[in-house]
This record gives structure tokens, C-alpha cells and sequence, in this order.
């Protein structure tokens, strides 16, 4: 039997349920584009000798290398690898790598399979290997003095947190709403969690990265053996190549540095909401300006009061209806639960003093530019010269706000279920990067709630405030088992990726299927981004086996070869 997924088994029998309970269609099996099936065999044997038997799975097995949210499923285009291999260290995927180049057979590299939305493990072409590196799992290292930590792509934010606590690090690790996905796989996702260091990938150290041909590439000063800086600076002696690994099919990280947060005398939890819908432009304008003067150290999260219902119970519970809610009801919804239409919350963090010195100024600037909105702030300290215990903060006010990993979130993906029971919970969304400026997201929302009701959807949404733009995050949770559902949603993305499109926009992340479409937006001087990154791609990858077509970079054998294109 190949070793579970998590060790945790709360997490493992949510990760099994999630994917095993989404099958709406059987598994087929698959082979490699352009593979034969006497070749697949001899190279899954090489496969077994590199990492054991057992770690290299096939056919019903592959329930867990699927998307579980998968839109396309009934009509039998599922995304889907042909087998899984599971690594353990550098020693075994250099192997799987070498047999992969043997034969011409691509990898679909992923951490934990947890992009849940954006295809979760499936890959994006139909019969790839599918490269699980859960096994890789080491905290190599967690230094307090200069609050960093060195993991393998297996750790996730869990684990992470379980070892700051157990080997009583003063650090506070930035996590996402859900814990159980890759420290590793999130950042190089471009993903965000909520405590100062949030940004990820702006916090990356130093990685370790396997290129195509097995040779290992180090970044930085993690470049210089026995570096006492390895993980200090970002900077290196020339070109800095971390972000060539981001979103990246170029290579394979295996090890990355990041930084983490000093854990702090005080932590303060701020909230503050507003009742109508067009308030999101005064939120916006009062700020977007704190986030760029660095008042607020970082990420601003506003939720609309949809995305809390989905917290709190199934759609049919508030209304009962096939159509949107109607605006007077959503009236009568945040008058019952005491919550505005925008629901903002971010974190202060420091010293109790400077702390309060803060809220106190954000306070100044908010009545000056408003009368109306609710501000509260909630502050938890330790004695001076003392840390906060994380834990002593209520979940409600604290949680991933201090680094608490939780799989808090994943109920609201149930929100459109029937509440009698059945269906298949999914969610999917159109993500794009906007100007922090309240007119253009005013303009951007109004726009997006028409879309969504125009196919019996609500609008359900959240964005997380930087300092000069914001991701927004438009969320369409929908029963995968409703045909009509399925269409909605395809239909709604492709309304918004089209609106967004005459505006400018780009998403920040994409779903498998979406790639080449959100790539083909970069199109200045005839894409010469695109070129430039599949020049790098043919030369440290001539076979053109890792992750052909991620970030819609497809190596020079697909590019020419209109067969292999066709079968995708």
C-alpha cells in the first residue's frame, strides 16, 4: 500500500473524501502523448526501480491525481495523468527524471495537489506522470535569530507550525486560509497568506532547484556551501534567478528558504465593515493609501457578506430560491448576523505600544474620510520585553492572522448544496490583479455582480488589499453533479476573463485549463515575453518533460509537433 497522503488524520480523510467523493465519472486510463503502450510499460518498471513498487500508482489508484473540482468530467475530457510517482529525495526524482527523458514522457510536478480551483494535481496534458514530491518532506531548518525557515516541497503550512511550536521557535509563519497545502508549492504560486511576511514569493531565500537533466542549481547566497548568509539576502553575484521558478516548468524546486515573522510582544486584530454595496470604493480609497505608507505592514482582507454566509451554512438555508438574492434580502441577512456588505480584517503587529500607536492613526484617517463603517480593534500582548503565545489569541480574532494553520475555509464550498443532501461541492473563479483605486473597483465589481446574476449566481466574493493593486478573488461555488451549474460557471468565467481582458486585467494564477488563454494576454511585441521564456525552456529542457504547458510554456516538441498539440 502506497503511504497516505497526510500523517494528521483529520487532514488525511478530508484530502481522501475531497477527491475520492468528487468521482462523478469512472477513472480511464491513459498513456503519454506520443507513447506506445510497450514503451509506457518498460519505463514504469524503471519508475518502480528508482522510487519502490509501491510509490508508482496506476489506475484506480489515481484517485487522488485528479481534479476534484473538475467541470468537464461528464463529458468525458477529464484531466488526467497516467500514473503517479512519488519521490522521496533528490537521489530517487533525479532517477524518475532520467527515465523520463529516456522515453519522452512528461511530468506534472506538484507539491500537495492542493491549488484546489486552479486544477488541484491534475495536469495540464492528458497522460503526463504525475510527480507527487509529498514525500520530500524535511523542515531542514527554522532559525530564530533571523527568522527563516529551509523545507522540502512536502512540508506544509501544518507541519510548519507544529515545529515552530514544538521546538519553541519566537517565529510566526505566514499561512494561508487552509493549512494543509505546500509551503513550497504555495509560494511558487504566487500565493498569499495574512501576517507580515504574506506576500510569499517576496520572501523567498534562496532555493535549490533540479533542472530537467538532473543537475541541481542553488540561488543567492544559498549558492555558496556552508554559507552563513545562505539565507540572509536575497542577492546574489549577477543575474537573480529565483523567479524563474516561479509558475515555472524550468525546473524543479526541491529545497527554498523564507523568511518568516519575528513573533511579536503584541498583536492587535483590527476589523472594520460597511453596509452598502458601492462602499467598497470608500474602503479602497481609505486603504489602499495606509497599505502603501506602510501603516498597515501588510495584507488588508475584505470579504462580501455572500462569501460569509458560505461560512455559515447552505445557500438554501437564507434563501431558497434558484435565483440571486435579491438586495433586500441581503439587507435582512447582515442585520441577522451583524455583518456588513464589505467585511474588512487585517492584523497589527509589534511592539503593545507603537501597536496601539498605530490603530489609534488608522482610526485618525477613518473618521476624517468617513462617518459611516464600524472600526474595532482587539489587542493581545505579552509582558515586556516578552513574545505572544499565538494560541492565546481567540480563533475568531487570531488564527491564520497569527500564523494558525486550520482548514477553517473549505466549509463554504458546500454553500450551494442541496441542503437535504447530495451533490458534489466544487468552487472555481476568475482571479484578476487590479489597481488599488476605488473607482476601478467599483466599476469592476458592479460589472462582475451583473455577470454572475445573469446566470443565477450570487455574487461571492473576496480581494486582498496590496499596496498598489489587488487580487480579486470573484468565487463561484457550484454542486459538479448539476449540468446546468457546470454551465453557469464556464459562462461566468468567460464573461469576467473577457471584461477583464478589454480592461487590461490579468489573473494572478490559472487554472490548468486556462493557461495558454491567460498567456496569450501578454502579447507585446508579438509575445516576446512567451518567446523569451520558451527560448530558457528548450534550452534547459530540449526533451520538453517538466510540466509541458504550465503558465502556457510549451517546449519546442509540442510548439512543432501539431499531432502532440491536438491530443492535448
Amino acid at each position: 500500500m502506497p503511504s497516505f497522503a497526510y500523517l494528521d488524520n483529520e487532514y488525511q480523510s478530508t484530502h481522501y473524501n475531497l477527491f475520492k467523493n468528487s468521482i462523478t465519472a469512472p477513472l480511464k486510463q491513459i498513456l503519454p502523448p506520443g507513447i506506445e503502450r510497450n514503451a509506457f510499460d518498460k519505463a514504469i518498471q524503471q519508475y518502480k526501480r528508482a522510487v519502490g513498487d509501491d510509490q508508482v500508482l496506476q489506475g484506480d489508484d489515481l484517485t487522488e491525481y485528479i481534479d476534484p473540482y473538475e467541470l468537464q468530467e461528464e463529458e468525458g475530457t477529464r484531466k488526467m495523468p497516467s500514473a503517479a510517482v512519488r519521490p522521496k529525495n533528490i537521489d530517487e526524482l533525479k532517477e524518475v527524471l532520467k527515465v523520463s527523458n529516456e522515453f519522452g514522457i512528461p511530468v506534472w510536478t506538484f507539491s500537495r495537489g492542493k491549488n484546489l480551483g486552479y486544477g488541484g494535481p491534475a495536469p495540464r496534458v492528458n497522460g503526463s506522470i504525475a510527480l507527487d514530491l509529498h514525500r520530500m518532506n524535511k523542515i531542514i531548518e527554522v532559525n530564530s535569530e533571523f527568522s527563516y525557515a529551509v523545507v522540502e516541497p512536502g512540508v506544509t503550512f501544518t507541519d510548519l507550525y507544529d515545529h515552530c511550536v514544538k521546538t519553541k521557535s519566537k517565529v510566526w509563519p505566514s499561512v494561508p486560509s487552509l493549512g494543509w497545502g505546500s509551503v513550497v508549492g504555495n509560494t511558487l504560486d504566487r500565493g498569499v497568506g495574512f501576517t507580515p511576511t504574506a506576500t510569499h514569493h517576496q520572501h523567498i531565500c534562496g532555493v535549490e532547484a533540479m533542472l530537467a537533466n538532473g543537475d541541481v542549481v542553488r540561488t543567492g547566497q544559498f549558492g555558496i556551501s556552508n554559507s552563513p548568509s545562505a539565507h540572509l539576502s536575497k542577492f546574489t553575484f549577477g543575474p537573480s534567478i529565483e523567479g524563474l521558478f516561479l509558475q515555472s516548468n524550468l525546473g524543479i524546486v526541491t529545497k527554498m528558504g523564507i523568511w518568516l515573522t519575528p513573533a511579536p510582544q503584541a498583536f492587535m486584530s483590527v476589523a472594520f465593515d460597511m453596509p452598502d454595496f458601492e462602499d467598497i470604493e470608500t474602503i479602497v480609497d481609505i486603504f489602499g493609501p495606509m497599505r502603501r505608507d506602510g501603516l498597515i505592514p501588510n495584507t488588508a482582507y475584505v470579504s462580501n457578506i455572500t462569501e460569509w454566509l458560505g461560512m455559515m451554512g447552505k445557500r438554501e438555508e437564507f434563501w431558497p430560491h434558484n435565483e440571486p438574492i435579491p438586495d433586500w434580502r441581503v439587507a435582512e441577512l447582515q442585520k441577522q448576523f451583524d455583518l456588513g456588505y464589505w467585511n474588512l480584517k487585517f492584523g497589527l503587529y509589534g511592539a503593545k505600544d507603537v501597536v496601539q500607536a498605530h490603530f489609534d492613526e488608522v482610526k485618525k484617517i477613518i473618521s476624517r474620510k468617513t462617518s459611516k463603517g464600524r472600526l474595532t480593534g482587539k489587542i493581545f500582548s505579552a509582558t515586556e520585553g516578552e513574545t505572544l503565545d499565538p494560541t492565546s489569541v481567540p480563533e475568531r480574532e487570531g488564527g491564520f492572522f497569527v500564523g494558525i494553520p486550520t482548514l477553517w475555509s473549505l466549509p463554504m464550498v458546500h454553500f450551494r448544496m442541496p441542503k437535504d443532501g447530495g451533490g458534489v461541492a466544487a468552487h472555481y473563479d476568475y482571479s484578476p490583479i487590479i489597481p488599488s483605486n476605488g473607482k476601478e473597483i467599483l466599476s469592476w465589481v458592479t460589472n462582475a455582480k451583473k455577470v454572475c446574476e445573469s446566470e443565477g449566481f450570487d455574487l461571492f466574493c473576496d480581494f486582498f488589499m496590496h499596496e498598489r493593486h489587488v487580487i480579486f478573488v470573484n468565487m463561484f461555488t457550484f454542486d459538479k453533479t448539476n449540468a446546468e451549474h457546470r454551465r453557469a460557471v464556464q459562462a461566468i468565467f468567460d464573461k469576467l476573463f473577457e471584461a477583464g481582458k478589454k480592461r487590461g486585467y490579468s489573473k494572478y494564477r490559472s487554472h490548468v485549463r486556462a493557461m495558454d488563454r491567460v498567456a496569450s494576454l501578454y502579447e507585446f511585441n508579438d509575445h516576446a515575453y512567451r518567446r523569451f521564456v520558451e527560448t530558457i525552456k528548450d534550452a534547459v529542457d530540449p526533451n520538453g518533460i517538466l510540466s509541458p504547458g504550465k503558465q502556457g510554456i510549451w517546449p519546442k516538441r509540442f510548439r512543432q509537433n501539431e499531432a502532440l498539440r491536438a491530443s492535448l
